[in-house]
């Protein structure tokens, strides 16, 4: 018997959309006659995630990463395969099963507009019949691990996004979810309160032992987070693994950046490396991984250097290298 949280086998959901011709003449058409055409949002997809594992779903846009939580979260019925979430069909919606997890979404809100937050927060704890004492407990602990101790009781309108997603995760937070899904938790946010929320849920994952799943488009929440990745494209998984295997398989280039201490070519450079950047005394250089170091010796040795700084590419411009390949990825 597997001691997986989350078991997802041979996920699929389909949606029938409508496909109405444009101006007056497809309109009187649909009344007659309605033409639909089937979105696989997600396809033949399996999975399976233990408890205390903190996984990276990545895909593009129209992907299908929050198709697939809001499946395992109860919102969707699957089109076909099975899913089980703590031993629940998620869509059976049982009361035990949604007092064990949460959904948070960027770009959706719980809390109450014209409110102070600690009034969601009350009306939470009455929803999840959460005791008194393990309320104010979890409560308390979560207002200081997020630092939100004088705006709990500031109307949700005249908070920052920040202040508002900190409030939205204490929501969401309140009855000790064992899992947590993650779509977008920092969109919007700038770098500074990016980090804030990667160091909670961090922080959150190592005391509660909580499994999560995290969707997002910025790469650096998968990377500080998660040591593994599912990726997905266009309804299918095409990576399910450790991120690092799919930096080590695409980032075949590393960066040199260079600090100059006296003026030199293009030329000059250019048989070290691709020259990516050339505003002097500022160089950066692309070098095969694998020859980064000897190339860096060869450079301090020849050319008037005064620092040298070899890094790994963005890993955006190698997630985006792999869907560009459309490589089988699995593993």
């Amino acid at each position: 018997m597997s001691d997986a949280v989350i078991q997802v086998d041979h996920l699929s959901k389909y949606f029938k959309v409508y496909h109405k011709e444009a101006g007056l003449w497809g309109s009187v058409k649909s009344l007659v006659h309605r033409e639909y055409h089937e979105v696989k949002a997600v396809d033949d997809v399996s999975f399976e995630i233990k408890q205390g594992e903190i996984v990276g779903f990545i895909g593009q846009n129209g992907a299908g990463k929050t198709t697939t939580l809001k499946v395992l979260s109860g919102l969707l019925y699957p089109t076909n395969g099975q899913v089980r979430v703590l031993g629940y069909n998620p869509w059976d919606r049982q009361p035990a099963f949604q007092k064990q997890f949460a959904l948070v979404m960027g770009q959706k809100n719980q809390l109450w507009w014209d409110l102070p937050a600690i009034e969601t927060f009350l009306l939470n704890q009455a929803i999840y019949e959460i005791p008194e004492a393990q309320f104010k407990k979890t409560l308390n602990k979560l207002v200081e691990l997020l630092d939100v101790s004088d705006i709990l009781n500031v109307q949700v309108r005249k908070l920052s996004l920040g202040q508002r997603m900190k409030c939205e995760l204490i929501a969401a937070l309140l009855h000790n979810p064992k899992v947590l899904f993650l779509d977008e938790p920092t969109i919007g946010l700038d770098v500074v309160m990016q980090k804030v929320l990667r160091d909670f849920i961090r922080t959150y994952n190592a005391e509660f032992n909580s499994t999560i799943i995290l969707t997002s488009h910025y790469m650096g929440d998968v990377k500080e987070l998660c040591e593994r990745a599912i990726i997905i494209d266009k309804g299918h998984k095409i990576f399910d693994g450790k991120l690092q295997s799919i930096i080590d398989r695409y980032a075949r280039n590393k960066i040199l950046s260079l600090i100059m201490s006296e003026n030199v070519s293009l030329k000059q450079l250019e048989k070290y490396g691709e020259v990516k950047e050339f505003e002097l005394p500022k160089v950066t250089l692309l070098v095969p991984r694998a020859q980064a170091t000897k190339v860096a010796g060869q450079i301090l040795t020849h050319l008037p250097v005064l620092d040298v700084n070899i890094e790994e590419p963005p890993i955006e411009a190698i997630i985006r290298e792999v869907f560009e390949t459309k490589a089988d990825l699995q593993v």
